[in-house]
């Protein structure tokens, strides 16, 4: 994914925060100055995990920004937070009656409102991130992180030194096991591979069940966060996959404080880029590709080429994947990456399957 961008994109925070729970409002000087001229209006409507969420609200707003930064003036973007599912409706009715030409909502929690506004507004168009198409209307922009994630569990089994490795979701969401499950497959296609027994902690693709933040704000609490991967490295993990947005960022934050006996793989970005300051621990990250997705979508309706056909993200098209290894990049055996190409062009090729049901 791109990310030249990103520290404009945080600069927009604190305007975004005069959004929550209200009606909707530009955050971006830069893309909606010349929004008297654009012939052409994208609004956003982000999830409850606030636009600086470090994952998929912050990379949906960074290819709308791409958008219209590329558009010569034709596109003006603006964006409306959602304090909480309650705000969902609000913000896209508020969109619908500000004369938006396209309306993104982001995340897989949204496809209710989503949808009861397409019904309402039959010429308006959507685009809905994390969930499939409906209709006419709603382009659904779906990633089979299944993919990305089965690497990264291959690479977490074979950098373990403990022999036990983790992950944990926000919330039981099928975008969120999607990724536990590739994780888990992972791990135990390197065990069939080398004869080894990595366990992993808090995910059972088998039974579906694992280990999830239990506050009201899954995707936003670091505290809780921070405690789960503490208690994965006290039953011996030394490497956790955070799955779960901000909340991730306390696992991070107990990855620094543990002095080197737990590391990390991010999720969604690289997480060096988007969580700098915690890249000395960020091993690698699962990737999705939301920004040019995002970016495409809004560029191909400002064009007349709205089409309700749904995209799914492969290793292919590069809507899931890893990252570099940053920090970390002398320390991966050679043999690993090469057998980390194999593998990838194995899941191209469909010689290696991936069975998680949650697959787009």
């Amino acid at each position: 994914m791109k990310h030249t961008k990103f520290l404009a994109a945080l600069a927009v925070v604190g305007l975004a925060a005069a959004a929550c729970g209200s009606k909707p409002v530009s955050t971006s000087s830069s893309s909606s100055a010349s929004s008297n001229a654009a012939s052409f209006k994208a609004c956003m409507v982000t999830d409850t995990g606030g636009l600086d969420d470090h994952s998929f609200n912050q990379e949906s707003w960074q290819g709308m920004q791409d958008a219209a930064s590329g558009s010569g003036g034709k596109i003006a973007v603006k964006n409306a937070t959602s304090a909480s599912e309650n705000d969902y409706a609000t913000n896209i009715d508020g969109f619908v009656s500000g004369g938006c030409n396209l309306i993104v909502t982001v995340g897989f929690a949204m496809a209710t409102a989503t949808t009861d506004a397409a019904k309402k507004t039959a010429a308006q168009k959507f685009a809905i991130v994390d969930n499939t198409s409906v209709g006419t209307t709603i382009k659904g922009l779906t990633f089979n992180t299944a993919q990305g994630a089965f690497l990264g569990g291959y690479f977490a089994a074979a950098m373990t030194h403990t022999g036990k490795v983790a992950t944990f979701g926000g919330a039981n969401y099928p975008t969120v096991t999607v990724y536990m499950d590739g994780f888990w497959e992972g791990v135990k296609y390197y065990n069939a591979q080398k004869g080894k027994n990595v366990q992993v902690l808090g995910w059972d693709e088998t039974t579906q069940k694992g280990t999830f933040d239990s506050s009201a704000s899954p995707f936003t609490d670091q505290a809780g966060g921070q405690q789960i991967a503490k208690t994965f490295e006290g039953q011996g993990a030394d490497i956790v996959f955070p799955v779960a947005g901000g909340t991730g960022i306390g696992a991070l934050a107990a990855a620094k404080a543990s002095n080197g006996t737990l590391k990390a793989i991010w999720v969604d970005d690289d997480g060096c880029l988007s969580n700098a300051s915690y890249c000395d621990i960020i091993l690698t990250s699962v990737t999705k590709g939301i920004a040019s997705a995002v970016k495409s979508v809004v560029t191909d309706t400002a064009a007349g080429n709205f089409s309700s056909t749904a995209y799914v993200g492969t290793l292919t098209n590069d809507g899931t994947g890893l990252a570099p290894f940053h920090d970390f990049a002398s320390t991966v055996p050679a043999s690993l990456s090469t057998e980390l190409a194999t593998i990838k062009a194995g899941i191209e090729s469909g010689s290696i399957k991936i069975a998680s049901k949650s697959q787009p």
